[in-house]
């Protein structure tokens, strides 16, 4: 299909002079459940025939390590609920240590259980677990059938296995806010670190945005009432910031991309299971990788990579305001979180 790639290329440099060295890759768009402020009830997802194929998305991600990227993200969607997916992390991660610090996953911890051991025997020593309520009705609710339960026993497994757990935890204005203090303390006694995200206004839902847009600014006022919290320099290549519970292994980061913009720093760009890269999650702009290395191969796909880097803005665009568009019209599930 393609030839192969030469070991180095010219390093990736946008425009705004940042290098881009994280790649968070889509590996579908598919998902087992149907978070509220995620998706719609109803959903329709791609066709299977337009999707990357395992080898194309590994080519793609090798070629981004030739160009300097250090750091790969697997994402969706629910990354697990792809059939292939222990083959591409698997071969992706013969690359650690060689050419990639790090290979990292997020998932929603349903399917995790079953994956873990792999994920740890490919190279993988860290993941992000999606989590927004520990009680089993109000999880059930925001997610629309989940079961907690079994997403507790997906991260025991994984910590089991070996995996570091981060829970991502997205802040919602009268569904979890109340919960967040013992959200930290769950992670707190679990031995894991915590990141809370505000909403992102991305694609259609069946719900306003604005009832359950929650200021972190106020969040960490909160928590600061209640936990012994000291600022850490703790970097992980994302956009958090982080804080450390004095007295605990654990970290609590903050995701704000409507109350602090944090576009200054960004090092990341985002492959979609299609095989469209996105140069931000606020913005439409995008470069079909797919289409450049089936007609062109290796050289078209730089080629396509160099237009995307010319394209990536200074910041992104969110805002939430009563009865306003999403800032894009696709779903976190096709660019991936």
């Amino acid at each position: 299909m393609a030839d192969r790639p030469p070991l180095t290329a010219p390093p990736l440099v946008d425009r705004h002079g940042r290098t881009i060295s994280y790649l968070r890759i889509s590996v579908t768009d598919r998902c087992d459940l149907r978070c509220r402020y995620c998706m719609a009830e109803q959903m329709t997802f791609l066709p299977r025939s337009a999707l990357l194929k395992l080898e194309e998305i590994a080519i793609i991600a090798e070629r981004f390590m030739a160009r300097g990227v250090r750091k790969i993200r697997l994402s969706g969607g629910e990354p697990l609920v792809r059939r292939d997916v222990d083959e591409l992390v698997q071969r992706l991660g013969r690359h650690v240590g060689d050419g990639l610090d790090e290979l990292t996953m997020t998932t929603n911890g349903t399917r995790l259980a079953d994956h873990a051991p792999s994920l740890v025997a490919a190279g993988m020593r860290r993941i992000n677990v999606s989590l927004d309520s520990l009680d089993p009705e109000r999880f059930r609710y925001i997610t629309r059938h989940g079961d907690v339960a079994r997403v507790l026993d997906g991260i025991a497994a994984a910590r089991d296995a070996g995996l570091a757990v981060k829970i991502n935890t997205v802040a919602l204005r009268g569904l979890n806010e109340d919960e967040l203090p013992a959200i930290l303390r769950w992670c707190v006694a679990e031995g894991h670190d915590l990141t809370l995200i505000e909403t992102m206004p991305l694609g259609a839902i069946d719900e306003d945005r604005t009832d359950r847009f929650l200021p972190l600014t106020g969040v960490l006022d909160g928590l600061r009432a209640m936990f012994p919290l000291r600022r850490d320099d703790h970097r992980t290549g994302g956009p958090a910031r982080y804080w450390r519970v004095e007295g605990t292994g654990t970290r609590l980061g903050f995701i704000s991309p409507l109350t602090a913009n944090f576009c200054d720093g960004c090092n990341r760009v985002r492959l979609t299971t299609e095989g469209k890269l996105y140069m931000c999650l606020g913005h439409e702009d995008q470069v079909d990788l797919k289409a450049a290395l089936r007609d062109g191969g290796i050289a078209a796909l730089d080629e396509a990579i160099d237009l995307a880097l010319s394209l990536k803005p200074a910041r992104h665009d969110f805002r939430i305001a009563p009865g306003a568009a999403p800032a894009v019209r696709r779903h976190m599930s096709v660019t991936g979180g």
